[in-house]
């Protein structure tokens, strides 16, 4: 029985110990960038039904913010909010408890993570709170540069350009005014120029709110080596230089920045630039919290790692993304991008995993299937696994990288949102099929309806056109449509003396119904049984002679064909619309109009959304239109009007001539 007693002593105690043990298993996670996003996804999903774990993310905000589109934010392309994930809807219905506070000190030796309003004790920490701008003690880039590192800098750079672009409109000096519609990029890496990208499509519109020429506003970028976009393969990077030239905008390559006022920037060479803005996306090193955590650094500023993502020196101490500095050859780092974080994160979580395990641990092995830099909306360079990709494709490509991020963290509703965000509410064609998709004014989906409402008319006016005998034998089979070259019939309405309209006051009262009989006329089975008195009146007025009611009549035919190929090519849509819907109700008024085509009639009514202008030819001709006949009329709009400097000069000149 002793032996019996001991043996239970020890089982029960040995199952106390075990769960004492794994009720320890405690990880932290630092940063909601994509490294700890990432990392967490991956624990929470192996833990998923072990209540024995806990994971704790701690992140100074509320949400995830897509470092990859800030430049999209801070140029008004998309809403702030399209950036920001909200880490409940990330990972509610997981195991991953979320801590919206500020990380005060880390404690290696009592294991703990102080914040501003609480402590966590950890058995496993991961570091994933990412980098911050360098300026390299640049003098005046804190005081008076803008940087792109955070969702507020984003916010805080896109209400100066708004702010000082109308400023500048009511400025009268030309020299303040010229520099604070400078807008200069120090750096091209992959901000900088994205920045500017998309700084090319915004200026427009800041143009045109402001009252101003788009030739006012100026963009540089300036770069202090001799080349840009040095992670891609020269030929890339020519080829994005290439096309920020020819939109305009003014590179200064091997020149550094030594001092930035708030008015100027001046560069090594002795050259003073005039401009209100700086954008410094130069460098970038290790976010300055982690320098009171006691741990080695590498280059700057980064924290070093060993292979397993492991902190130096420390014991279930992990670091990941761009705060982690690995050599994976010597002299070159793990690069500072988005699919290295992710990688990095699977590996400590893996590695956490196999701790806990007891099993070996892996290395990390960095597998990066290239690089991609959007220069705006519609235009960008890649190099994915030596693929050589630019212009539209690449913006493409940029897409569907994004959209196959969300589905790696399991986000279904911001894959939509992004979707929505980036092909259905932007606004100036600011997306990369040229705003076609877009919700703002051009309606992709209604271009079904609009080509069917095109074929109906094409489909009453043609027979017309050709006459009802000569069409239905053209159209038989296929070999018989040369026929149609052959002439019009004897029945058509273009040709023909017979009025094929039942107006009976013109007529022997047998003409119209006799046509109808024989022919098949499409108005069967009418709306109305006959024409309402007061439309008959009108008709009178309008129509009163055989001639007039001929000529009308060919007209008709005419305007049915141009509205049938109108609304097919999407050209003038509206007017066409707009005509459609009038047709059809004089036809209804006339008796001619049957039930079956009442269709056209709302649909007509539908199409005048400016449906022409999404995959038709109303997306050129319209806004062209739009600006030559408003600037013609109207007179071209300022912000500051001189009129009365013009009418000196003239004056002056008018007496210098007389003299």
């Amino acid at each position: 029985m002793l032996v019996v007693h001991n043996f239970t002593s020890d089982f029960f105690l040995w199952i106390l110990r075990s769960e004492n043990i794994m009720a320890e298993k405690n990880i932290v996670i630092i940063g909601a960038g994509y490294a700890g996003v990432a990392a967490a996804k991956k624990l929470a999903k192996k833990y998923k039904k072990d209540d024995s774990v806990s994971i704790t993310l701690i992140d100074r905000h509320s949400y995830h913010t897509m470092m990859t589109e800030l430049h999209e934010v801070a140029a008004h392309r998309v809403e702030p909010d399209a950036i920001q994930f909200d880490l409940r809807r990330l990972f509610n219905r997981t195991k991953v408890k979320l801590v919206t506070d500020n990380v005060t000190k880390v404690d290696h030796e009592s294991k703990t993570v102080k914040t501003t309003h609480g402590e966590f004790s950890y058995d496993y920490l991961i570091l994933g709170m990412g980098g911050e701008p360098n300026d390299f003690g640049t003098p005046g880039v804190g005081e008076h540069g803008f940087t792109l590192w955070s969702w507020e800098d984003a916010v805080k750079l896109r209400e100066h350009i708004e702010k000082t672009v109308q400023k500048a409109a009511q400025v009268h000096d030309e020299a303040t005014r010229r520099a604070m519609l400078t807008f200069t990029v120090c750096g091209s890496g992959f901000t900088g120029i994205e920045m500017v990208g998309e700084l090319i499509e915004w200026k427009d519109r800041l143009a045109k709110q402001n009252k101003l020429d788009v030739e006012d506003i100026t963009l540089q970028v300036i770069e202090a080596a001799p080349t840009i976009l040095n992670m891609l393969d020269r030929k890339d990077a020519d080829k994005a230089e290439k096309y920020l030239v020819k939109k305009g905008v003014e590179i200064l390559k091997s020149s550094p920045i030594v001092e930035v006022k708030a008015d100027s920037i001046l560069l090594k060479t002795g050259q003073v630039i005039p401009t209100h803005t700086l954008i410094w996306t130069a460098g970038v090193k290790a976010n300055s919290d982690t320098e009171d955590y006691g741990m080695s650094t590498g280059r700057a500023g980064r924290l070093n790692v060993n292979a397993y993502m492991e902190a130096e020196g420390l014991e279930n101490v992990y670091v990941v993304g761009d705060l982690a500095y690995y050599e994976e050859e010597p002299g070159k780092p793990i690069p500072q991008i988005v699919e290295a974080a992710e990688q990095t994160a699977h590996t400590a979580a893996d590695n956490i995993i196999a701790d806990m395990k007891g099993t070996e641990k892996k290395e990390y092995k960095g597998k990066y299937h290239g690089v991609m830099v959007s220069i705006g909306a519609r235009y960008g360079v890649a190099n994915l696994s030596g693929i050589h990709l630019s212009g539209w494709f690449a913006n493409f490509m940029k897409h569907m990288v994004n959209l196959y991020y969300f589905f790696t963290i399991r986000s279904g509703y911001y894959m939509w949102q992004y979707v929505s965000h980036e092909f259905f509410h932007t606004k100036d064609k600011r997306n990369v099929f040229r705003g076609l998709p877009t919700r703002f004014g051009n309606v992709l989906w209604s271009v079904p309806l609009r080509v069917g409402v095109g074929i109906f008319w094409l489909s009453e006016a043609l027979p017309k056109v050709w006459g009802y005998t000569k069409w239905e034998e053209a159209t038989a089979s296929f070999s018989s449509l040369p026929k149609l070259f052959q002439g019009f019939g004897e029945d058509s309405w273009l040709t023909s003396s017979t009025l094929n309209m039942d107006l009976w006051w013109l007529s022997d009262g047998t003409t119209a119904a006799t046509t109808a009989a024989t022919d098949g006329a499409t108005w069967a089975e009418p709306i109305l049984s006959e024409i309402p008195f007061w439309f008959e009146w009108m008709m009178r007025l309008s129509l009163p002679s055989m001639e007039m009611a001929l000529f009308a009549q060919k007209v008709m035919v005419l305007l049915e064909v141009a509205i049938g190929f109108a609304l097919i090519f999407g050209l003038f849509t509206w007017i066409s619309s707009a005509v459609s819907a009038g047709l059809l109700l004089m036809f209804t008024f006339t008796a001619m109009l049957g039930w079956d085509k009442a269709w056209a009639f709302p649909a007509s009514i539908a199409l005048m959304n400016g449906s022409g202008r999404t995959l038709g030819l109303d997306y050129w001709v319209i806004p062209y239109v739009q600006q030559k006949v408003g600037n013609w009329w109207y007179g071209k709009e300022r912000a500051i009007y001189s009129d009365h400097r013009s009418s000196s000069t003239t004056t002056t000149k008018s007496k210098g001539k007389s003299m």
